[in-house]
């Protein structure tokens, strides 16, 4: 439908996990979400804004559920005054949205991802599934854009740390989940790629009560470096303080699936020290302008400094509300705006999205466990022809 102004308050929701080890994490994002509409006197253009947090995860799994993922796209799809959606955080629970959202009546509807990284949500390469991404968009056209680096991008950024760090034999492991299995690969396909040695590839079970055999056979290996592709809530601090245990010299290598870092410390303790951790996006040190001003004021008002993935939540927001102002208001030209945007000198510098949504912008952050701190250690954008390779 096409609204007037004044007549009519275009919903937006977020879409995350607000249970288990992440929450800190997650509701921080709820709350950059609403910073950022305040700013806008919640408006975008003509047209007024309303907004509703809605959880994807159950207390009972302590993370994302896929039978809530799906009640949560069936409702925003029946609800004909919802305008955009803000979320996922997993790639798994997007992997269910998505094509929902895309068959939506009067849409498809809009979706802005500040977290999800599976390549394969937005473009085909070595580490995705048949079918995709077209799978995800049976009406052909497409509705859905992420803020942050797919994991093609991580996984080579991963690689080079891996080759300056001087580690030749990596043995890599993965959670069985679309996120954990795929940034896995992707990783392997890129350290290939860069002549580095793969002594393993291999699953771990996220309810295992002991990994002392799969240290064992790391050790065995010869392996110095270990990549951890998955979750944190997946048993991952326990995995961590197991191979420390066995491996004791082996470097830890973490991509962003084991962020919040809290989440880490707290699961692996000192076992966690001298881990690298892979982020995509710029850390708030590196912001500039309105990203800079975005951490300084959110600080004031949460009392606190926003985690990473908080930043990318205000980018989608901001992202959502530029669409809402550029379009007639009806679902699809929200829709069609998200791929018109270009934002310039945004929270994280200029966005604007390809064809297949993802964000033009791809630097990947690899953070430092200090002291059960984060410590920023480099900024790295892959080369594409490593991308390509991973």
């Amino acid at each position: 439908m096409l609204c007037n102004a004044g007549d009519w308050r275009q919903a937006d929701r977020p879409d995350l996990p607000l249970e288990g080890s992440g929450r800190s994490q997650t509701t921080q994002m709820t709350r950059a979400i609403k910073f950022i509409f305040t700013q806008h006197g919640w408006k975008a253009g003509k047209y007024s804004l309303a907004y509703q947090s809605c959880d994807d995860a159950t207390a009972q799994a302590g993370k994302w559920d896929s039978g809530k993922c799906s009640a949560n796209a069936n409702a925003y799809a029946q609800n004909s005054s919802l305008g955009a959606v803000m979320g996922t955080f997993n790639s798994g629970c997007a992997e269910i949205i998505v094509p929902i959202l895309n068959r939506a009546s009067n849409g498809p509807i809009a979706m802005v991802s500040p977290a999800n990284t599976y390549v394969g949500l937005t473009h085909p390469g070595p580490g995705t599934a048949a079918g995709e991404p077209g799978k995800y968009y049976p009406t052909g056209k497409r509705n859905y854009v992420r803020v942050v680096a797919a994991d093609d991008y991580q996984g080579a950024a991963d690689a080079i740390l891996t080759k300056t760090l001087g580690i030749k034999k990596i043995f890599i492991l993965n959670d069985k989940e679309a996120y954990g299995l795929g940034v896995a690969t992707n990783f392997k396909n890129a350290a290939k790629k860069l002549g580095l040695n793969i002594v393993g590839f291999t699953a771990w079970d996220g309810k295992a009560s002991s990994y002392e055999a799969l240290a064992v056979k790391i050790k065995s290996s010869g392996a110095t470096g270990v990549f951890l592709g998955g979750l944190v809530c997946e048993n991952g601090g326990k995995l961590i303080k197991d191979l420390k245990a066995g491996v004791p010299k082996a470097q830890i290598m973490l991509p962003d699936g084991f962020t919040p870092l809290s989440a880490t410390v707290q699961g692996a303790g000192t076992a966690a020290e001298n881990a690298t951790l892979s982020v995509a996006g710029l850390p708030n040190s590196a912001l500039k302008g309105k990203g800079k001003a975005f951490v300084a004021a959110f600080t004031k008002a949460d009392h606190r400094a926003p985690d990473p993935y908080a930043v990318y939540a205000a980018q989608a927001a901001e992202v959502v509300v530029a669409a809402i102002a550029q379009s007639n208001g009806t679902r699809a030209d929200i829709t069609k705006q998200l791929f018109k945007l270009d934002l310039k000198a945004s929270l994280l510098g200029d966005v604007k999205f390809n064809s297949n949504g993802d964000v033009t912008s791809n630097p990947v952050t690899i953070y430092k466990i200090k002291g059960g701190k984060s410590t920023t250690y480099k900024v790295i954008v892959p080369p594409k022809a490593l991308v390509k390779a991973a």
